[in-house]
């Protein structure tokens, strides 16, 4: 065995030392490192997490590979091998191993997801998200101004157009609280550099708690299967200083979109939103 450990260890040292930093973190997109403040964290877990599932993998693959080859049948042998009903300690073992596999990724998921999930008391900054097929709104509570969004449009080559494609502007190293609303079916928010997706659900306010930790554009999408055009409901954030983002909050004013943008277009608001909705709704009509 020790002719054989000692290239094998090698083998993993090299083959380690040669991996790039996009391979260590886990094939995780490029730009994510550091996003935010949650993204260190879900990349720990993502990584440990893969790291102790191919040790398994390796103790397990090798374990087979050792009975096939010291049980294999040898020349002149005949007949069948003694046959064993049950063994209590193996399975035992591989009873209880799996269970505390299961518990440990259970418990250190739960962990990071309710540091996520944790809402600031008072956040520096509040925004808005409307989601909507097939577009965003975003309302800057704050500032008291807003972006409304149109479905993105496409080249001759399928691209998405940049003049189409709707953005949201986060202040870096602030608190931000983003509230999360659809105006007509499920949609998820997703930024893919944050690493963390949260639904959108018709009359229900969900909240996404983060702190933009470095400058960058950062691709966000719809992660919810949501019509004929779902493909198309992009968008991007722009994660800036605080003087850009201070006059991109006056370049709203200054085009007039002041005040929020409402739910009085929602197709649901009869259902969750009540009479005063209906009536609303009534009287456009």
């Amino acid at each position: 065995m020790k002719w054989v450990a000692a290239p094998v260890a090698l083998s993993a040292a090299l083959l380690l030392a040669g991996c790039t930093p996009e391979q260590k973190r886990g094939f995780l997109p490029a730009g994510s490192e550091g996003a935010t403040n949650h993204t260190d964290g879900i990349t720990g877990l993502w990584v440990t997490s893969w790291i102790v599932l191919l040790i398994i993998g390796a103790i397990t693959w090798g374990l087979i590979i050792w009975a096939t080859i010291a049980y294999r049948r040898r020349k002149g042998q005949t007949g069948l091998p003694v046959q064993m009903r049950y063994n209590m300690p193996i399975e035992t073992f591989f009873t209880v191993v799996p269970v505390f596999l299961v518990l440990g990724f259970f418990a250190f998921t739960a962990q990071e997801q309710a540091s996520i999930e944790a809402r600031y008391d008072n956040p520096e900054n509040v925004v808005e998200v409307v989601g909507k097929r097939w577009a965003w709104d975003f309302n800057y509570v704050n500032d008291d101004v807003y972006f409304q969004g149109v479905q993105v449009q496409t080249d001759n080559e399928g691209e998405a157009t940049a003049d189409t494609m709707p953005v949201l502007y986060l202040p870096v190293g602030k608190t931000t609280e983003l509230r999360l609303e659809t105006r007509d079916v499920i949609h998820s928010f997703w930024v893919v550099e944050f690493l963390y997706k949260k639904d959108m659900i018709p009359g229900q306010t969900n909240y996404m708690s983060i702190t933009p930790e470095k400058t960058g554009t950062f691709m966000g999408k719809c992660a919810e299967l949501c019509g004929e055009y779902h493909s198309m409901m992009l968008f991007e954030v722009h994660v800036v200083e605080q003087d850009e983002y201070d006059a991109y909050v006056k370049s709203l004013r200054d085009a007039g979109n002041t005040g929020q943008v409402s739910v009085e277009y929602n197709p649901n608001q009869e259902h969750f939103y009540g009479d005063e909705a209906k009536a609303q709704n009534e009287n456009q009509y």
